[in-house]
């Protein structure tokens, strides 16, 4: 018996089999649970493609987080495939090349919201549009890139991030008394295709293991797709408006 045995978990951001959200799709088949992916766009003949690779071969359900009708009509959709859902991971981040890369004092809020839009804003549309297939004791995970300083060329991605912990902890408020859990793994960089398209992600490759307590591998998804798996379980029953680092200690490290 695995540690999600009996669960259904919604996982969204299955692009490829490097993906963090690939991983936790894996491992929670692995662990005993019922996948269903989501996909959105050209994406989604990806995501069906890449499904392929999994234990078992999940229900891929075509979502944009953007588009309200596609929000509204999720529920069900999944439960056409599940009667309820336990679990759902928010692996969802967008920012345009012009909010990227260093041009941060001239970038315009048409992409600024954007940004903030698809990376922070949708984990609480998707988690409502879960919320009524939610049973007790839930668990939403989102992944995360440290907020807490301001890293070389991230920009507005970084604020996005920082608006993505905010939500999680007014999520975590406003569904607490609902036993629904809202937690974030905060990841080190791991080289993912959405990594590819941040302008000088190779700066982090080059400097993080000088900054971690951990050896840190920037190819191997694995312990943060773990950390999500465990927030999936009921082994954190009271934990929630938490942001998990996996990122070898370079969160606590000084400069």
């Amino acid at each position: 018996m695995g540690i999600l045995a009996g669960k259904n978990i919604l996982v969204t951001g299955v692009l490829t089999d490097s993906s963090i959200a690939f991983h936790v799709a894996r491992m929670a088949q692995e662990e005993g649970a019922t996948v269903i992916l989501t996909g959105f766009g050209r994406g989604l003949s990806l995501t069906k493609r890449i499904s392929d690779r999994l234990p078992q071969k999940p229900v891929v359900i075509e979502l944009d987080v953007t588009d309200q009708n596609q929000l509204d009509g999720l529920a069900d959709q999944v439960r056409a495939h599940v009667p309820h859902l336990d679990g759902v991971v928010h692996s969802i981040g967008f920012a345009p090349e012009a909010a990227l890369g260093g041009n941060f004092l001239n970038t315009e809020w048409n992409d600024v919201a954007t940004a903030v839009h698809v990376s922070a804003y949708s984990l609480k549309s998707l988690t409502m549009s879960c919320k009524p297939l939610f049973r007790d004791g839930a668990s939403v995970v989102g992944l995360d890139f440290d907020a807490q300083v301001a890293w070389p060329l991230y920009d507005w991605m970084g604020v996005a991030k920082a608006a993505l912990e905010s939500t999680t902890r007014y999520l975590a408020k406003y569904l607490g008394p609902e036993n629904i859990r809202v937690n974030l793994i905060a990841a080190g960089p791991i080289r993912t295709v959405a990594a590819k398209s941040i302008p000088g992600f190779a700066s982090f490759e080059d400097v993080w293991n000088e900054r971690s307590a951990l050896a840190w591998d920037i190819t191997d998804p694995v312990p943060a797709a773990k950390g999500a798996v465990a927030l999936l379980s009921d082994w954190f029953p009271k934990t929630t408006a938490e942001i998990i680092h996996v990122d070898g200690g370079v969160h606590g490290m000084g400069a």
